[in-house]
């Protein structure tokens, strides 16, 4: 049975798509894309229907990560019961899907995509690049790229 991953951040174009692409290219390189679903999602309905955004694209783009996904609102009555595995990028990402849990088991499905960290671990959560600099984007990725792989290691084991 596969596993199924969401990332949320807050308007699901910058972080979390971006965590979803990640994941998608290190699973295929691992071969284990057919044993994983990955989608992201966003706390938030700003930006929703849109492309992530093109900055991110294009940093990711230099590390050969295609970002693809659409943008879209997390949804309760849906996602709690799809996914397996909800992680997100901020401790107020994380904040706002507490306060839609239905029962405990939504609530373990829970956690913080620094949680997974091997190399990153003095970060606590994956910040926000969409008002910052170029540096901003990299430092998005270096942790997502951490992550995603302390993620795969501790999931298909």
């Amino acid at each position: 049975m596969k596993k199924k991953l969401l990332f949320v951040c807050l308007g699901n174009i910058c972080r979390s798509p971006s965590a979803e692409a990640v994941m998608k290219k290190y699973l295929k390189l691992n071969h284990l894309e057919s044993d994983f679903l990955c989608d992201s999602a966003g706390t938030a309905a700003y930006h929703i229907g849109e492309r992530a955004d093109a900055r991110m694209r294009n940093h990711a783009l230099k590390r050969d990560f295609q970002i693809n996904s659409i943008a879209r609102q997390f949804n309760p009555q849906i996602d709690f019961d799809k996914f397996d595995f909800i992680i997100g990028m901020d401790q107020q990402n994380i904040s706002d899907i507490k306060k839609l849990v239905r029962n405990s088991d939504d609530l373990k499905k829970i956690s913080a995509m620094t949680d997974y960290c091997t190399e990153f671990i003095n970060y606590n959560y994956v910040p926000d690049p969409y008002y910052g600099g170029e540096n901003g984007f990299e430092l998005v990725l270096d942790i997502l790229e951490d992550a995603c792989l302390g993620l795969i290691n501790q999931i298909s084991r």
